[in-house]
């Protein structure tokens, strides 16, 4: 391996288009990722990966939501396991990395002072087995004060990170920074895997390759029947205010490009008439598999995620009615009004983690296993308040 470690006479450009094929595959499924990791390395020059979201809940405590970690397209999920419960707490460098500035590629190394670099068991012992003491990292805001942190691995070779290969990581990091936003999206919104268009709190339009609306869920309809922030004329989506309508055009044509070009995905916020939040809108590129004919005109999706897509429900009727306790009642009623265990988090007081904990306990008492169908027997229990008498 030489240079930039691309296999092959692969130019830049054209290995930069093959992140970007991948990176959109691995928004719609998770398991793309190794390969998009793997891509990313060759075009980088690196051993390997490992990415990082979460938050900082304390100056001493992170809520993580999730990480990858993958040398090569090998991933490596023990490792990271490893480093979250045996060195994460005791890394000197950990709070220097969250005070960097969004986009700052910084050498790890320099995050240690000389005095730490000599005693620091996380440097001297974890790292040195992760192949991380030569690495580069930068960290990537989100909203909510979450953070992304992506540190990528040491060189391969005796080249270093030369001008080229630090040039692409700054080309990656765009692409990084959409893939956590869209599956952090999807994820919340309980939309992954085949299903999309059975969720229930997110709006999913499919649009086909004249960008014109394929199909849509119900979510998705209602909110355009509103003719409020977004509407649909002839099977276009067009947004009502025009600065909003030329950045929608603009996503949509990134994501269905003519003539070769690579698709990328994008987001943006909708402006809604009055004091209404504005709807969140992501949208995605789907790549044509030739094994799924269904799949081949549909070229991306859109989501949609609503910030007052709010019900009335009661926690005390949840409570007797499913044999739930108090908490956990309260919280199947927030999830099902449409918030984030995030938002929960902040609004209660309690850990992001030990809401994941309750939340399972939910699903096992109530015998389910998505977060869609919480939300539709909260919801229907809600269309019968005299049940509670």
């Amino acid at each position: 391996m030489r240079g930039s470690g691309v296999r092959g006479e692969m130019s830049p450009q054209g290995i930069f288009g093959r992140i970007i094929s991948s990176l959109n595959e691995a928004m719609l499924d998770d398991t793309h990722w190794p390969q998009a990791s793997k891509l990313i390395d060759e075009a980088c020059g690196s051993k390997g990966n490992a990415l990082f979201f979460g938050k900082a809940s304390s100056s001493t405590h992170v809520d993580i939501y999730f990480t990858k970690c993958c040398y090569r397209g090998d991933s490596r999920p023990d490792q990271m396991h490893e480093y979250l419960k045996h060195y994460h707490a005791a890394d000197e460098h950990v709070p220097r990395m969250r005070r960097l500035p969004h986009g700052k590629i910084v050498p790890i190394a320099e995050q240690f002072t000389e005095e730490e670099r000599k005693r620091s068991r996380c440097y001297n012992k974890a790292y040195s087995r992760y192949e991380m003491q030569n690495a580069l990292e930068v960290r990537l805001d989100m909203s909510d004060g979450a953070h992304i942190a992506w540190g990528i691995a040491d060189p391969v070779d005796s080249t270093g990170w030369s001008t080229s290969r630090v040039e692409m990581i700054a080309r990656v990091l765009p692409q990084i920074h959409q893939y956590v936003r869209v599956r952090s999206a999807l994820t919340e919104a309980d939309a992954l895997g085949a299903s999309l268009l059975d969720s229930t709190r997110a709006g999913i339009i499919q649009m086909d390759r004249r960008g014109m609306i394929a199909t849509m869920n119900d979510k998705a309809s209602k909110l355009l029947a509103k003719n409020d922030g977004l509407t649909c004329r002839a099977n276009s989506l067009i947004a009502v205010q025009p600065t909003d309508q030329s950045k929608l055009s603009e996503l949509l044509a990134r994501a269905l490009p003519r003539y070769g070009a690579h698709a990328r995905s994008g987001s943006m916020v909708i402006r809604q008439l009055g004091l209404l939040p504005m709807l969140v809108l992501h949208v995605m590129p789907v790549e044509s598999r030739e094994e799924h004919y269904q799949t081949r005109r549909i070229a991306a999706l859109i989501l949609l995620m609503d910030p007052m897509d709010r019900v009335s429900i009661d926690p005390d009727l949840v409570e007797e009615l499913l044999g739930l306790s108090a908490k956990e009642a309260r919280i199947a009623v927030m999830l099902a009004e449409g918030r984030t265990l995030r938002q929960i988090a902040a609004m209660t007081g309690r850990g992001y983690n030990t809401l994941r904990y309750q939340f399972h306990l939910i699903f096992t008492k109530l015998g389910i296993s998505r977060q869609v169908e919480l939300t539709q027997i909260i919801h229907a229990l809600s269309e019968f308040p005299g049940l509670k008498n």
